[in-house]
């Protein structure tokens, strides 16, 4: 499981500098690869559409061991070897788009300064962005602003053998693909009363599979001692001759020629592990990549948490659920990190502490964990993302996510550091906090507890909120007993343990933050997010499809609506525009714990109909008057509302074919990486 970003707050520059600890935004021009040790590297890079691209630094590679070096640089290959396999489960046609999109680039040489070809240069950056021509963060689908007529004329550029199809049949076979906004509209279709599977336009199940299918298929998967697997997590499903099957992701299966390349490069970091159980640890990756049994991914998870030891670690495999609108696909994602030492003192001190916090929490006592196993919690700095975790990426991250697997042998969870520095330094100067907060004494205390706030919401989500709670004898995982709601209310249980705690005096005590001026800080961010300033990134008449907008929506929603007696919550106008503010921080986390027992006892318990109550009654539809007023304001602002990274290169110096050291780079031309990504990991073919 993993928090997203939603909005860099505005920060005090003294707390950005503590944050974000070397690193400087100062600007140097006409740089394309700065080194490690640059003082005026530039976080800040381009910008187009509602997109930002930032860069970040990787502070400590430097102190590294040769060896360590040298593993970071085989789980960066591997990492990025899997980039093919996210385009393709998103959308059938994403890698066609793409290597159309890639030929182009490479061949065109006519007039780049009109507005024809600036549009498709932003539409080919988009779909980078985006890994596939569905929006990253709605999953609607976007098209370019050029006419079909000047993209034709674009493929006709291009040499024949760079083009996915024949150039006289290309723009016949996706044409529509790219240019009709109502064919295949939308990645993930989480609407209530619909086939969800059939409906979503990812590649997790082929044509003619219907949502009944599924279920009715993975009926059949038990576990005889009650730890099950996650079934279907590595698989498409597909309908032949009217029958239901599976095409695993495996070596010699579905994506083989991604996976090949994968296991090729964990199998050198075998070689160079820091100790016996991080090769454990990778040699039983290895396995599950060759045998696509889901037992085998347990097996592995388990040794993974156990490898607490190493500096390095990595984050590779099929894994998030969020763009099945079921629950149950994993997409393939890496993200390799080095853990920061110092930074990890707090998330640890949270982690020692996991027991109080369950036996204190404001659930039913029997949804409680009578033993808290095994919470591992660091800040880590990140090398590279890969897959689902990029360009867009978490701000933490809290695995695995079999609830058997945490609930017995424990889980990791860690805060990216270097991440969340970066998003800090560039929403220094960002004039959305001054628009949508209703004071300057909000304003002012989120200035100067906003980075404290923020970091303490993403530990305790992570560390504390997924790894809490316990389901009753006999209930079956989330994602069979919640369906596509399971997302949705994980993400609003672990928000609401931050929430609760992030006002108790134990954090004060603990000495993790400074006083619960903190909380508040935290209270007025998330009320002003959930219920205000996340509808930017919405476009008119829609409503809230993605998990962790809808969570926020439907614990902010909440709250106002069961404290409008007491005026917990004020929604006021003032100057002709809607803002929120908190009346009472102490009766606001009395209901915050009153939703998360809740919703703790919809989770242990399998209440899919008081689930889908919650989410659809408080999650999903926006007031379409109010979007238009936050549209209107954020717009006058130029502020783009996503974010996300170009990666930093790994180079490695060779003596033969021995790798003796390994430098790094920091590219700052993303169309750039973005084409060399195409060239250098584009392993798989079209269709798959």
């Amino acid at each position: 499981m993993k928090i997203k970003q939603l909005f860099v707050m505005s920060l005090s520059l003294s707390l950005l500098a503590s944050a974000c600890k070397n690193t400087s935004n100062s600007v140097k021009d006409n740089d394309s690869t700065a080194s490690n040790d640059d003082a005026n590297f530039e976080v800040i890079n381009e910008k187009f559409a509602d997109l930002q691209v930032l860069r970040y630094q990787v502070p400590g590679f430097e102190e590294l061991t040769a060896q360590q070096k040298e593993l970071a640089y085989y789980l960066y290959e591997a990492a990025l070897c899997g980039r093919d396999i996210i385009y393709d489960q998103k959308y059938k046609h994403n890698l066609a788009v793409r290597k159309t999109i890639e030929a182009i680039y490479a061949s065109y040489k006519g007039d780049k300064d009109n507005d024809n070809w600036k549009k498709f240069d932003t539409y080919a950056k988009r779909v980078w962005f985006s890994n596939g021509i569905h929006h990253h963060y709605s999953n609607i689908k976007f098209v370019p602003e050029c006419s079909r007529e000047y993209f034709g004329g674009l493929v006709a550029t291009c040499e024949e053998m760079a083009l996915p199809y024949p150039k006289d049949e290309l723009m016949n076979t996706l044409g529509d693909v790219i240019f009709d906004p109502t064919l295949d509209a939308k990645i993930v279709n989480q609407a209530s009363g619909i086939d969800n599977v059939a409906e979503s336009a990812n590649n997790f199940y082929g044509e003619g599979v219907t949502q009944a299918d599924v279920d009715k298929y993975y009926e059949q998967f038990k576990s005889k001692d009650g730890k099950e697997p996650e079934w279907g997590l590595n698989t498409q499903v597909v309908k032949e001759n009217g029958e239901i099957k599976e095409k695993t992701w495996k070596v010699g299966g579905m994506y083989t020629q991604s996976i090949e390349k994968i296991v090729f490069w964990l199998e050198k970091a075998v070689t160079v592990a820091e100790n016996d159980a991080q090769k454990d640890a990778f040699e039983k990756l290895i396995k599950y990549y060759k045998t696509g049994d889901v037992h085998d991914w347990d097996a592995y998870n388990i040794a993974w948490v156990k490898d607490t030891e190493s500096r390095i670690d990595v984050v590779n495999g099929f894994i998030e659920v969020y763009l099945d609108a079921i629950g149950k696909k994993g997409s393939f994602e890496s993200v390799v990190s080095i853990k920061d030492m110092e930074a990890s003192k707090r998330i640890e001190a949270i982690s020692k502490e996991a027991q109080w916090f369950e036996d204190n929490s404001p659930i039913a006592d029997k949804h409680k964990k009578k033993e808290v196993k095994g919470i591992t919690a660091k800040v880590i700095t990140v090398v590279v993302e890969s897959g689902d975790a990029a360009p867009t990426t978490p701000i933490g991250i809290n695995l695995p996510n079999n609830r058997w697997v945490r609930e017995d042998k424990g889980s990791k969870s860690v805060s990216l550091g270097n991440i969340v520095g970066a998003y800090n330094i560039a929403s220094a100067k960002s004039p959305v906090l001054k628009e949508f907060a209703y004071s300057d004494e909000i304003v002012e205390r989120i200035k100067k507890y906003g980075v404290i706030s923020g970091e303490l919401h993403t530990d305790m989500h992570e560390v504390i909120g997924h790894a809490s709670g316990l389901r009753e004898d006999g209930v079956e995982v989330p994602s069979k007993t919640l369906k596509q709601y399971a997302s949705t209310l994980e993400e609003a249980r672990a928000d609401l343990v931050a929430l609760y705690y992030v006002m108790d005096q134990k954090l004060v005590d603990m000495g993790v933050m400074p006083s619960l001026e903190v909380g508040k800080a935290e209270y007025d961010g998330y009320i002003m997010n959930g219920l205000i300033r996340q509808l930017t990134r919405l476009n008119l008449g829609e409503n809230l499809e993605e998990a962790h907008m809808r969570n926020r929506q439907l614990v902010a929603k909440w709250a106002y609506e069961k404290g409008k007696t007491d005026s917990v919550i004020e929604i006021v106008k003032k100057d002709g525009k809607t803002y929120v503010k908190v009346n009472d921080y102490d009766k606001l986390r009395v209901l915050f714990g009153e939703l998360l027992k809740e919703i703790q006892r919809i989770v242990s318990q399998g209440d899919f109909k008081a689930g889908r109550d919650l989410v659809e009654n408080y999650g999903v539809k926006v007031d379409q008057d109010l979007l238009a007023e936050v549209k209107e304001r954020f717009n006058k602002l130029n502020v783009a509302p996503y974010s996300g990274f170009i990666q930093p290169k790994l180079v490695p110096v060779m003596d033969g074919d021995k790798v003796t050291d390994v430098k790094i780079e920091y590219p700052a031309d993303f169309a750039e990486q973005m084409l060399e990504y195409g060239k250098n990991y584009g392993y798989l073919p079209v269709k798959n």
